[in-house]
C-alpha cells in the first residue's frame, strides 16, 4: 500500500472524503502514479496534486480512475460534484477576505468617511375613502441595489445552491440506505416504504450475523453491497455485511462491530491469499465476489 501524507488540515471535509476515496482506489488496483499516468491523459504530477489535496480533481479525472480501476465511477462522481461545490466556496471566501482569512482590509490612510445617503420622503396621497390599501403591499424605503437588498439576493442564491446540491446528493444517499439493509428502503416498484437507520453503534457493542444463501449469492442481511471499498477505520453496515461473511468463510474479523480494524485486516488479508487475490487487506469488488460465494 501507498505511504500517503498528511491531506492539509485547511482542506474542506467534503473534499477530503472525495480524495480519500480516490486514494482507496488507487491503492485497491495496485497502480503506481507513473502507471496510472500511463492509463489515462492526466500527468503523474498531475496525480500527485489531485491524491494530496493540493488541487481538485476534474469530473473527467475521476471518471478515468474509475475506468482503469473497474469499478463504476456514479458514487464517486457525487462525491465530486459536493467536493466542487465546497472547493468553490473556499476560493471565492480566499477572494474576498485573503488567503489567511484576515478579513477585508482598510485603505491606507484610515477608514473611508461614511456618506449618509439622501432619502427623498415622497409626498403621502390620501385614499380615497372607502378604498382600503393591501396590507404590506409596498415596503417603505427599501431600494434596488441597496446594501440590505443586495444582501436578502445573496441569501436567496445560497439557498437555492444548497437546493440543488441537496438533489443530487439525497438520491445517492437514499440509494446506500437502501443497500444497508434489506428489507427496508424501496419497494419493487419504486415507493419509498420506510428509511433504512444509519448506522450507529455504542461502544463495545456488537451485531448479529444470519448467514442465508439466495439465488446462488450468500448475505448476512445487513447491506446488499457488492463494489464497497473498506479499508482501515472504515466504518458501516458493509463492514458488517463483510465481517459476518468473512466468519462464515472461516476468517475471524474478531468482534461484529462495523469498524474495520487490524483483525479485520487480518482476516481479509487471509481470504485473498486463499483466493489468489492481491493480498492489501482492502475489501474490493474482488473480494466481495469471493465473499458473496
Amino acid at each position: 500500500m501507498s505511504r500517503w501524507k498528511g491531506l492539509p488540515a485547511s482542506l474542506d471535509h467534503r473534499v477530503r472524503q472525495l480524495v480519500i476515496q480516490l486514494r482507496r482506489l488507487k491503492d485497491h488496483s495496485g497502480l503506481s502514479l507513473a502507471a496510472l499516468a500511463a492509463k489515462t491523459s492526466y500527468s503523474k504530477s498531475s496525480w500527485e496534486r489531485y491524491l494530496n489535496g493540493k488541487k481538485l480533481p476534474p469530473r473527467e479525472a475521476v471518471e478515468a480512475l474509475a475506468r482503469v480501476c473497474g469499478v463504476d465511477a456514479t458514487r464517486l462522481l457525487v462525491l465530486h460534484e459536493v467536493a466542487a461545490q465546497a472547493w468553490e466556496s473556499d476560493r471565492e471566501s480566499d477572494r474576498e477576505f485573503g488567503p489567511e482569512g484576515e478579513g477585508e482590509r482598510e485603505p491606507e490612510g484610515g477608514p473611508e468617511p461614511v456618506v449618509q445617503e439622501a432619502v427623498i420622503q415622497e409626498p403621502v396621497v390620501p385614499e380615497p375613502a372607502g378604498v382600503n390599501a393591501a396590507p404590506d403591499a409596498v415596503v417603505r424605503g427599501a431600494r434596488v441595489g441597496s446594501p440590505a437588498t443586495r444582501g436578502a439576493l445573496a441569501v436567496l442564491a445560497v439557498l437555492v445552491a444548497a437546493g440543488a446540491v441537496l438533489l443530487v446528493v439525497r438520491p445517492w444517499q437514499h440509494e446506500q440506505d437502501t443497500d444497508a439493509r434489506p428489507g427496508t428502503g424501496t419497494s419493487a416498484v419504486g415507493r419509498t416504504v420506510s428509511a433504512a437507520p444509519t448506522f450507529s453503534r455504542r461502544p463495545g457493542e456488537t451485531f448479529t450475523c444470519r448467514v442465508q444463501r439466495t439465488a446462488g449469492t450468500l448475505s448476512a442481511g445487513h447491506s446488499r453491497t457488492a463494489t464497497a471499498i473498506l479499508g482501515n477505520g472504515v466504518g458501516g453496515w458493509e463492514v458488517v455485511e463483510a465481517q459476518c461473511l468473512l466468519r462464515h468463510h472461516g476468517f475471524d474479523p474478531g468482534p461484529v462491530d462495523g469498524i474495520v480494524g487490524e483483525r479485520t485486516l487480518r482476516a481479509a488479508k487471509r481470504l485473498q491469499s486463499q483466493a489468489g487475490l492481491p493480498v492489501d487487506g482492502i475489501v474490493g469488488p474482488d473480494t466481495w465476489k469471493v465473499l458473496r460465494r
